[in-house]
């Protein structure tokens, strides 16, 4: 089992950056794939990002890339998103979400991931 906890969310203004954490217990969160997802009001929820047990690989939405950045403290048992350059369109509740693995297209679809945290609010002011 695996609990994951969101935080550092909120308000910011267009062109700003936010750190989000997500805190993780478990004793096998070294070994799982975390990713981050994002639901707008009314829209389905939609992967961002995610990164490999070891933070080899990295992947990221096409709307984020160069943006934003994933990574993971498997010491202190966190994955962060920085996001940066924020755009109003990144408006969204931020969920984090680990699995134990995943390959190709599998891992985009928010249905095929095990564990969630409560999520955590993004709002970007124009």
């Amino acid at each position: 089992q695996v609990q994951l906890v969101e935080s550092g969310g909120g308000l910011v203004v267009a062109g700003g950056s936010l750190r989000l954490s997500c805190a993780a217990s478990g004793r096998t969160f070294s070994s799982y794939v975390m990713g981050w997802f994002r639901q707008a009001p009314g829209k389905e929820r939609e992967f961002v990002a995610r990164i490999t047990w070891n933070g080899g690989s990295t992947r990221y939405v096409d709307s984020v890339k160069g943006r934003f950045t994933i990574s993971r403290d498997n010491a202190e048992n966190t994955v962060y998103l920085q996001m940066n350059s924020l755009k109003p369109e990144d408006t969204a509740v931020y969920y984090c979400a680990a699995r134990p693995f995943c390959s190709g297209y599998g891992c985009y679809d928010p249905t095929t991931w095990n564990y969630w945290g409560q999520g955590t609010q993004v709002t970007v002011s124009s």
